[in-house]
């Protein structure tokens, strides 16, 4: 046991990018309705966009720099429009489905929940989609680069064959020049809000995502071959991409192994949006169960 927790605190966050490069312009917001009080979601539209590969590659034995490909969304996506609040988590404390937050995070609703692993967001977002009858999850990665837009810009870096060091020192160097020390919860909107109408994207919170670390070789045209997944590692993406122990809930504390730490763990949800017919059948099936 002890052996598999070092294991997991030894991976981390290597930093690399994620962004979409074109995107559909076509955008609308929603508010529902149901039992519990629902987040407002930003729906966009479907479209293409360039996304690089999140995880570790190697060719040939080496390290190699992320392959870029075009991916393409077929169908809206629906996502929150800002992250998850305290307030809002704090409600699912308070019904018994969700761990206790530290005593130092701020509780408001017009304020991010920080400080809080992939099993606390996994915890919400069941529990929410309990309460309203809805399907929320954490975001993919490359859900979440498509929905940051032009707030997430692609930045692979390329890898010198005869020193791949220099990439990790490239990588630190980039991360260091940006202000990550400020870990206040500031109100929505501090962050500004981008061309898809979401939110805070990028900002000092750095949001869970459901993918797993992966470490991929290539092929010699740059395919990806045999990978090795490891899935008490997620990708959460904010300022840099980051790869972070699932159950860390302060990765200045620790579980990072490489790059700058992101200031503050949260997460925001999709939505997934089902068919008329299993909406309303999934309705008679909480008032039945509440006549019985």
């Amino acid at each position: 046991m002890l052996i598999a927790l070092k294991l997991k605190l030894a991976l981390a966050c290597a930093a690399g990018f994620a962004g979409p490069l074109a995107v559909a312009p076509l955008v609308s917001e929603m508010t529902a309705h149901g039992s519990q009080s629902e987040p407002v979601i930003v729906e966009i539209a479907a479209g293409s966009f360039a996304y690089r590969e999140a995880g570790d590659f190697t060719r040939g034995g080496q390290q190699a720099e992320a392959p870029l490909r075009a991916l393409q969304f077929d169908r809206p996506l629906h996502i929150m429009r800002e992250q998850v609040s305290s307030a809002d988590y704090q409600l699912c404390v308070a019904d018994g489905a969700c761990r206790a937050l530290d005593k130092d995070v701020v509780i408001a609703p017009d304020r991010p929940v920080v400080q809080v692993n992939w099993h606390d967001a996994e915890a919400y977002a069941v529990w929410l989609s309990r309460k309203t009858s809805q399907h929320y999850r954490l975001p993919s990665d490359e859900e979440w680069a498509f929905a940051a837009g032009s707030k997430f810009a692609d930045d692979g870096l390329a890898v010198d064959p005869d020193d791949p060091a220099k990439r990790l020192i490239s990588r630190y160097e980039r991360e260091s020049d940006r202000d990550l020390a400020d870990t206040a919860a500031y109100p929505f909107g501090k962050f500004g809000i981008n061309e898809h109408g979401v939110l805070d994207l990028a900002g000092n919170v750095w949001e869970w995502t459901s993918t797993c670390f992966v470490r991929s070789a290539l092929d010699q045209h740059g395919s990806i071959g045999r990978h090795n997944a490891n899935c008490g590692v997620r990708i959460a993406e904010g300022a840099h991409r980051a790869y972070v122990t699932d159950f860390i809930r302060d990765a200045r504390a620790g579980g990072c192994a490489t790059g700058v730490p992101p200031a503050n763990l949260g997460f925001r949800l999709v939505r997934e949006e089902r068919t008329w017919m299993a909406s309303v059948s999934a309705r008679w099936s909480k008032v039945w169960t509440a006549w019985s």
